[in-house]
């Protein structure tokens, strides 16, 4: 397990410094907070990761804090996993060649 922790169900109101302690609860160490917000409006999106200090710091915050309530919600919080690539291209994501080379004659 590494230490970057995925933290989802957020309530939307959730502030840095408020994620920060509940994560430091029981004297972890926190490197880094960021929540997620939308590109288009600014407000945040219900998710955040958290950065431990050690993989042992890590561990006990998924098994201490993963379903707890936090403002009405039960969190959801496991080992972040590495975004997939995304696939490049504009109109049709790169594929297809607009049809030429199919015609019979």
């Amino acid at each position: 397990m590494g230490t970057r922790l995925y933290v989802g169900n957020l309530p939307f109101d959730t502030s840095e410094s408020q994620l920060r302690a509940l994560f430091q609860e029981g004297g972890r160490q926190v490197s880094e907070v960021k929540i997620i917000t939308d590109r288009d409006t600014g407000r945040p999106r219900g998710f955040a990761f958290v950065e431990m200090g050690s993989q042992a710091d890590a561990e006990a915050s998924v098994s201490s804090l993963n379903g707890r309530e936090f403002g009405g919600r039960a969190l959801t919080v496991n080992e972040a996993r590495e975004q997939a690539p995304r696939r490049s291209g504009g109109f049709g994501g790169g594929g297809g060649g607009g049809g030429r080379g199919r015609r019979g004659y």
